[in-house]
């Protein structure tokens, strides 16, 4: 019976490569690379031969079943590679891993580099409970209900992978969204220039803000949300978007303010809108009955 073998590949540093992966890599049949120009590249730098296929995740629901089937009809052993780090976690792969296990093929870990773990043993934190989040919402009203989600889960630590290019947007919201959190933002791991900024939310944007390669490489970011007290739900799920607003108003926000924390937390921008309205129209008319009683005890 042939096996499929995930094998994991260095996220930067070549040098990572193990003994075990490279013998994995030149004595299979095939190899299902995410990229296979940045597979055949890696192949090339340690005189591997190895045919490659490609397995993205454009193709690999499409791709997986003729490959299961090639693998059994011609015995054919495959390794599920990616352009870094282990397949499968926030990556392609585990589509051609199911497909695999579920037609009884034995399906091989090749462990090795990934930048979850890489980044949490750097951390500083308690990571004896942590989640993997990878690639968080882009969207600010998403994104911020995420990091609630996160925060209220009960799991203290959590990983997630940002894009250079988004990543002081991403600290800048958690920083705002969960005040007490500690982040370890660690970028190009592995590599020469490595470097890890600590501290709360607030410091770290601070330094990535000062930073003016921070948009130069990928970001693995651990947050530590065990210091994070957020609110209580600020009205009763059944309370009218009106008496909500009220809330916030007494809060001290203005009209629009309550209005934007309300669609942050999932209400319709129409409705809202409405609700603004309304409650605006009743301010105005207590304001209007204050005013003609003042007057009428001017008359008297």
């Amino acid at each position: 019976m042939p096996r499929l073998f995930v094998v994991a590949t260095p996220i930067g540093n070549l040098s990572d490569m193990s003994p075990r992966a490279l013998e994995t890599l030149k004595t299979c049949g095939l190899i299902a690379a995410e990229d296979t120009r940045v597979t055949r590249a890696l192949l090339n730098h340690f005189g591997i031969d190895t045919p490659c296929i490609s397995n993205h995740q454009h193709n690999e629901e499409h791709r997986a079943a003729p490959l299961i089937k090639r693998m059994i009809d011609e015995e054919l052993d495959v390794a599920v590679v990616t352009d870094a780090g282990t397949p499968c976690i926030s990556d392609p792969g585990c589509v051609l891993v199911r497909e695999a296990a579920s037609a009884g093929i034995d399906v091989v870990a090749v462990p090795g580099p990934t930048a979850m773990a890489s980044a949490l043993s750097v951390s500083g934190f308690d990571t004896r409970e942590f989640a993997f989040y990878g690639f968080l919402p882009r969207g600010r009203k998403e994104l911020r209900e995420k990091l609630l989600a996160m925060a209220r889960s009960g799991v203290p630590v959590g990983v997630v992978h940002e894009s250079p290019h988004r990543v002081i947007d991403l600290v800048r919201t958690v920083a705002d969204t969960l005040p007490g959190c500690r982040i370890s933002a660690s970028c190009d791991l592995t590599k020469l220039y490595e470097k890890t900024i600590r501290g709360d939310a607030a410091d770290v944007l601070a330094q990535l803000m000062a930073n003016e390669k921070a948009e130069k490489g990928e970001y693995c970011l651990v947050l530590d949300m065990s210091g994070v007290r957020l609110e209580e739900q600020e009205a009763a799920p059944d309370a009218s978007l009106e008496a909500q607003i009220f809330e916030e108003l007494l809060r001290g926000c203005d009209l629009r303010a309550a209005g934007e924390r309300l669609t942050e937390r999932g209400a319709k921008r129409n409705d809202v809108y409405r609700a603004r309205t309304n409650v605006q129209r009743f301010l105005q008319d207590m304001i209007d009955a204050a005013d003609s009683a003042g007057e009428d005890e001017d008359d008297e």
